[in-house]
């Protein structure tokens, strides 16, 4: 009887890290979604200062009085080279998404993200078994097959440049994934939300160098206040959940599910906006799924 306690308890307990880490997919869709229409509205480099604020400001709540961990040395070394990898991630996916088709950026960036953890994780000596080497394969190919648009008469190519920054955007945020998962498991979510009070510090800075240009390019439309507020508490929350999910499961594995994220933004896009999926983003959607559940069962 002891025995099958202590294995339903194991059992329980390794089904935690991927469940978190769904969660964070999922959260992580949703602020990309909310990020984007807010970014529609107004230039991006206005948006991320307040975004990375009020993600702050949540996430340091939610440390504090929710989830316990230890704050000290490592947590702030961890969280300083978490932002310095984050934020010019993000500023380079912004870069390439505005100059090549999202079908090919989105992919690209989403993949690379997934892969320098995995790598990473493996190397440490993850165990994955030959179900979870599948579901990272369907997940890799769900990817691809989410983000593709619609065709136009004048299709967009992606010149070499573009597609130098996709991967180094990729990358950087794969090193940002991968610190986050390294730091120590009594940290709660501590380095998350130290990273993002650096990254916070760091986009603050860049808007302030490009205030001058930025207020000759201020349009009249109001600023989207709550779509920058909330997609930046939802895309801190999921880095924090994300931490979480790595201290419970294995990296490689919570690594993958985590980047199955545009998924979630193409459902909402399709619930929300109304916008039609193609077939094969159906498909990927599905495979998404099943990707999903062999690397919860892995």
């Amino acid at each position: 009887m002891r025995t099958y306690c202590a294995l339903t308890q194991e059992n329980t307990r390794s089904l935690v890290g991927p469940l978190l880490a769904l969660i964070s997919s999922a959260t992580w869709g949703v602020a990309d979604f909310l990020g984007g229409l807010a970014s529609r509205k107004t230039q991006i480099a206005r948006v991320l200062p307040i975004s990375y604020l009020s993600g702050a400001i949540a996430v340091t709540i939610f440390a504090f009085f929710l989830i316990p961990g230890e704050i000290n040395q490592d947590s702030f070394i961890y969280g300083f080279f978490a932002a310095f990898f984050g934020v010019p991630a993000i500023a380079l996916l912004y870069i390439a998404l505005s100059r090549g088709p999202m079908g090919i950026v989105s992919p690209i960036t989403a993949l690379m993200a997934g892969l320098v953890p995995v790598i990473t994780g493996l190397l440490r000596g993850d165990q994955v078994s030959g179900i979870g080497f599948f579901g990272m394969g369907l997940a890799a190919l769900s990817v691809i097959l989410v983000s593709q648009e619609q065709k136009s008469d004048t299709s967009q190519r992606i010149s070499l440049s573009t597609l130098a920054i996709c991967v180094s955007s990729g990358f950087l945020i794969g090193s940002y994934l991968t610190v986050l998962g390294l730091a120590p498991t009594n940290q709660g979510i501590w380095t998350s939300t130290i990273a993002r009070w650096f990254g916070f510090l760091f986009v603050f800075a860049f808007f302030l160098l490009r205030l001058k240009s930025l207020s000759k390019d201020e349009h009249k439309s109001s600023f989207p206040w709550t779509l920058a507020i909330v997609a930046g508490i939802f895309d801190a929350s999921a880095n924090g959940i994300y931490q979480i999910a790595t201290q419970k499961g294995v990296l490689a594995i919570v690594a993958v599910l985590a980047s199955l994220y545009p998924a979630a933004t193409a459902l909402l896009a399709r619930y929300v906006l109304h916008e039609k999926l193609k077939l094969v983003q159906n498909i990927g959607v599905v495979l998404a799924l099943v990707a999903a559940a062999c690397l919860t069962m892995a």
